[in-house]
């Protein structure tokens, strides 16, 4: 994961082709004592909580936007290892660029299920437009600023997704 302010990690772009994303780093790469990767709650440190809770790790994403690789709406790129576990239907999600914000974002980020969520990204695939962007757009800083949905309850990170959620 190496050092620094930032964090890369390859992540799924359009169609499925791989590139680098860049966010601020919010968590420690501290291990137990067989050298496996701490959950990820204990992981974060406090001033990388306030970067989540403010959405400003998502900043150096805008890179990524300058670059080609994503939008600023899409669908969130999630890890490549999920890749193989998504149904036909689920990964229409990279029929699209990935978005620093998308429709499953501004209803209910972290919060929502698996299912609820590739929905969401779906019907975003299938509906989306210049006027619905800036409609995500408007509410993304409004819940940027209201802080809401960010966590799943009780947990610093989404649970890992583990393949066909019906």
């Amino acid at each position: 994961m190496g050092k620094g302010i930032f964090f890369r990690q390859q992540r799924p772009g359009l169609k499925g082709k791989p590139f680098y994303m860049v966010k601020f780093r919010t968590m420690s790469n501290a291990t137990d004592l067989k050298g496996n990767l701490l959950p990820d709650k204990d992981r974060l440190t406090s001033f990388g909580n306030l970067l989540r809770k403010t959405s400003l790790d998502e900043l150096p994403e805008f890179f990524n936007v300058l670059k080609g690789d994503m939008s600023i709406v899409g669908p969130r790129p999630l890890l490549m290892c999920y890749l193989d576990r998504y149904t036909n239907e689920q990964m229409r999600r990279h029929d699209v660029l990935p978005g620093i914000t998308g429709w499953a974002q501004i209803h209910g980020r972290n919060t929502i299920s698996w299912e609820q969520k590739f929905d969401l990204d779906l019907w975003y695939v299938d509906h989306q437009s210049f006027l619905l962007d800036l409609h995500i757009i408007v509410l993304t800083i409004k819940k940027t600023l209201l802080r809401s949905d960010i966590n799943q309850e009780g947990s610093a990170t989404m649970e890992p997704f583990m393949g066909d959620t019906t």
